[in-house]
C-alpha cells in the first residue's frame, strides 16, 4: 500500500487534520486519524498514529515548556504499563474485523468522556486509574488522550496542553515498547511514519498561525462530531465484515 497514491494523500491529510487539531485543542489527533486511517489502511493503526502523536506531543511541549507541571503525572504512566500489556494482548488476539469494531467503540468511549462533565479529585489513586484506561485505549487504538484530558481538564489551558503532551511523549514510548516487545512493531508501519511525519509538522505549523484566531469550543464540537461520523462508518464495516465472516 505504500505504493498507492490515493492511500498517501488521504494519510497525509487525515494526519495534518489531526496534527492541526491537536496543537490547536491540546488533543485530537488519534480521535480524529485512528478510526479514518484504520478505513484508508488498517496497518497505520495503531503503531504510525502513535509516533505521529508523540512527535506533535513534543512539538508542543516545547512551545508550552514553561507552563508544564509534572507532579503526579508519573502515577498515570505506571497505569499505562498494565493498561498497554492489556492492550496489546487484545491485539494478538483479535481478528481485524474486531479490532475495527473495537476502534470504534474506543472512539465512540471518547467522544461520549469528552462530552460528559465528570469532576474528579487529581490524586494518585485517580491518575492511575485514568493512565490504565488510557494504556489500554492507547495500545488498541493510539487514542490515550481522553481519559487524561477529562481529570486535567480544569487546569489553565496552556497547563493543559503542556501536562497532556507530556503524558503522551512518555506514554508513547511505554506503548511502542510493548508492541515491539509483542512483535506488533513491522518495517512498513515504521516506513509510513517517516513518509507521514511531515504532515505533523505541517499541521503544527499552520495551529500556530491560527492560534487565537479560532474559536476552541467550536473546534472541538466540529472534531467530536467527525469523530462520531468516522466511527459510525467503521462500526458498520467492522461489523459487515464480521457478519459476513
Amino acid at each position: 500500500m505504500l505504493s498507492d497514491p490515493l492511500t498517501l494523500v488521504l494519510a497525509l491529510l487525515i494526519i495534518f487534520s489531526g496534527a492541526l487539531i491537536q496543537s490547536l485543542i491540546g488533543f485530537g489527533l488519534a480521535v480524529v486519524a485512528s478510526p479514518l486511517l484504520y478505513l484508508v489502511e488498517p496497518e497505520l493503526v495503531p503503531v504510525p498514529v502513535i509516533l505521529m502523536g508523540f512527535s506533535i506531543a513534543l512539538l508542543t511541549l516545547l512551545r508550552e515548556r514553561s507552563a508544564l507541571e509534572f507532579a503526579g503525572l508519573q502515577y498515570a504512566l505506571l497505569g499505562r504499563v498494565p493498561g498497554g500489556i492489556l492492550g496489546a494482548g487484545l491485539l494478538l488476539m483479535a481478528p481485524q474485523s474486531i479490532l475495527g469494531l473495537a476502534i470504534a467503540v474506543i472512539v465512540a468511549l471518547a467522544v461520549m468522556l469528552s462530552l460528559m462533565k465528570i469532576s474528579a479529585p487529581i490524586n494518585r489513586l485517580t491518575l492511575f486509574i485514568a493512565g490504565t484506561v488510557s494504556g489500554v485505549f492507547g495500545t488498541i487504538a493510539a487514542i490515550g488522550g481522553p481519559p487524561m484530558a477529562i481529570l486535567l481538564a480544569g487546569k489553565d489551558p496552556n497547563k493543559f496542553r503542556a501536562a497532556l503532551s507530556a503524558f503522551f511523549i512518555f506514554s508513547s514510548l511505554i506503548a511502542l515498547s510493548i508492541l515491539a516487545f509483542a512483535g506488533l512493531v513491522t518495517a512498513a508501519q515504521l516506513q509510513w511514519s517517516l513518509i507521514l511525519l511531515p504532515a505533523v509538522f505541517c499541521g503544527y505549523w499552520v495551529a500556530g498561525r491560527l492560534l487565537g484566531r479560532v474559536d476552541k469550543q467550536k473546534t472541538r464540537v466540529a472534531t467530536l462530531v467527525l469523530c462520531s461520523i468516522s466511527a459510525l462508518v467503521l462500526a458498520t464495516k467492522s461489523l459487515l465484515a464480521l457478519l459476513a465472516s
